[in-house]
């Protein structure tokens, strides 16, 4: 039997971002190995015209749960959701729940944040560190907490090339950033902003850094670790390959790609695509959470759920397994699905070409207006181009990530629970992986029936056709100007006719003698 699917049997558990897409798989894999725990805390944001109750059975009435209603038939009645904005002082908590929270949890996961790289500065703090900071008072103040686990991110040291398995000091002293916060208005925020991030490339990446010395410095006696993913995406194996839903990460790559859009992108070939599975993040993170409270380590852990020391896999291969699949099994037109947030046809490793890009997104734009529909290819592209933008820097640069603790915690677990909980990423084999996340996207994410397939092929080859008419119409206009300004253009454009010319003569005189010598043959 599996120890760790045992130890978590009868807990009470808090998660943090439970609806977010890490929050949801660690809550299904919780459930499904240990049907026996006592309840699952859950902090939901009040959403005007829906319940918790609502939010709740929205969670479980999606395909990620349908193995854990067949094992945990009262899976909705250990669902306890927590009104909580974490944007609030004490996260605008009741008292009763408040209460009830401090005195039953057993255990915290802390999936909660802001993952939006473009996040001002004053959010990303709130939810990156002040929220961390008030969680852990909360913690703090637990009588029955066994363990405390912190969900942040490999790339919170992305200004370092190697990353080891500690805490890094940061410049500015997290409490003084989180009082600022409180006083700065945001022109003066906007801009210190550049100056407090430094070599990091967003805001993200320089809270997520913060709120792990908060986690450092105010942890107190509590039983803490950290664990750092690099790149989630969709899952490996469980409950089933390929599952995704949301844009982050690759996703929203893919979809580009898929639709018809996205032809080349600037990137380094060789650095490592750092991706690792939403389920074995959330396999390394539950037996974490079990080693640190039943071992009680010393000092505060840090796990790597990283995979580019272990099993790399680099850009140029991504994209080429990425392509492959999306040439064998395509997707529907953008255009027919408004809620369809990207669009593509070609994965390069190339410098992206604004203007080949813009200009027949302007085109097509200009046909739905005349077919009667609405457009908004160039608003597609556009939020295209910013995404891209965004993630240049994490696929220009590789990175190397200590792995000690992560294989030390593996080497702990038995034989059974290496398997349950398995989140070895050696056995991962990336043709399949990138091919079922291809297909879980389609599937999942834009809820397309595979069926629909012929009718995705020809919107792909119509698009195809668009791009290299307007590049063969552009490179014809560009070459015109030239001709007309330049003698020398025009010298070279003579030469290649007069070439030409000669070319084709040739080869017909070649094969009229040819006929000739054969008639003559035969006669």
């Amino acid at each position: 039997m599996s120890m760790i699917a045992a130890f978590y049997s009868n807990k009470s558990i808090l998660i943090t971002g439970a609806t977010g897409f890490l929050g949801k798989v660690l809550m299904e894999k919780l459930f499904r190995t240990s049907p026996h725990l006592k309840v699952i805390y859950i902090l939901v944001r009040p959403k005007s015209g829906q319940t918790l109750q609502e939010r709740v059975f929205q969670i479980l009435n999606s395909k990620l749960f349908e193995r854990v209603k067949e094992v945990c038939p009262n899976v909705h009645e250990k669902i306890r959701p927590i009104s909580a904005d974490l944007n609030q002082r004490d996260f605008a908590i009741s008292k009763e729940d408040m209460q009830e929270l401090l005195s039953c949890t057993n255990i915290v996961f802390h999936c909660a944040a802001t993952v939006r790289f473009d996040a001002h500065l004053r959010e990303a703090v709130q939810l990156n560190v002040t929220a961390t900071q008030q969680l852990l008072l909360m913690a703090s103040e637990m009588p029955k907490l066994e363990a405390f686990i912190h969900i942040s991110t490999a790339f919170s040291n992305c200004n370092l090339s190697h990353i080891d398995e500690v805490i890094y000091p940061c410049p500015v002293e997290p409490r003084k950033i989180i009082d600022s916060m409180e006083w700065l208005d945001d022109s003066i925020i906007e801009e210190i902003t550049p100056k407090l991030i430094g070599d990091r490339p967003n805001t993200y990446t320089y809270t997520k850094a913060l709120g792990e010395v908060v986690v450092q410095q105010e942890s107190g006696n509590l039983n803490v670790a950290i664990v750092r993913p690099s790149i989630v995406g969709a899952t490996w194996q469980e409950p089933f390959p390929g599952w995704v839903d949301n844009l982050n990460g690759p996703s929203g790559l893919i979809i580009a790609t898929g639709k018809g859009f996205l032809r080349s992108i600037k990137a380094t070939p060789m650095a490592v695509a750092d991706l690792i599975p939403v389920d074995t993040v959330v396999n390394l993170t539950i037996a974490v959470g079990w080693y640190t409270a039943v071992h009680r380590p010393k000092s505060t852990l840090i796990y790597h759920s990283t995979s580019g020391n272990l099993n790399p896999c680099n850009w140029y291969e991504m994209g080429l397994q990425v392509l492959a699949t999306v040439e064998k099994i395509p997707f529907e037109s953008a255009f027919r699905r408004p809620n369809a947030d990207f669009t593509t046809n070609n994965f390069t490793t190339q410098y992206w070409n604004t203007v080949s890009h813009w200009a027949p997104a302007i085109i097509y734009d200009f046909y739905l207006r005349l077919t009667g529909r609405k457009p908004r290819m160039l608003k597609l592209m556009n939020r295209l181009l910013k995404t891209i933008s965004m993630l240049e820097y994490f696929i220009n640069h590789s990175w190397e990530w200590s792995t000690n603790n992560t294989e030390m915690l593996l080497s702990e677990l038995s034989p059974e629970d290496q398997r349950v909980f398995n989140f070895d990423v050696r056995q991962l084999n990336w043709l399949e992986y990138i091919e079922n996340y291809v297909l879980g996207v389609k599937k999942y994410l834009l809820k397309e029936d595979l069926a629909g397939i012929p009718k995705a092929k020809q919107h792909l080859k119509r698009l195809r056709n668009i791009h290299y008419l307007f590049n063969t119409a552009l490179f014809l206009i560009i070459w015109r100007l030239l001709i007309a300004r330049s003698q020398m253009a025009r010298n070279i454009w003579f030469f290649i006719v007069s070439f030409c010319y000669k070319f084709i003569s040739y080869f017909r005189a070649s094969s009229t003698l040819k006929r000739r010598r054969g008639c003559l043959q035969h006669g």
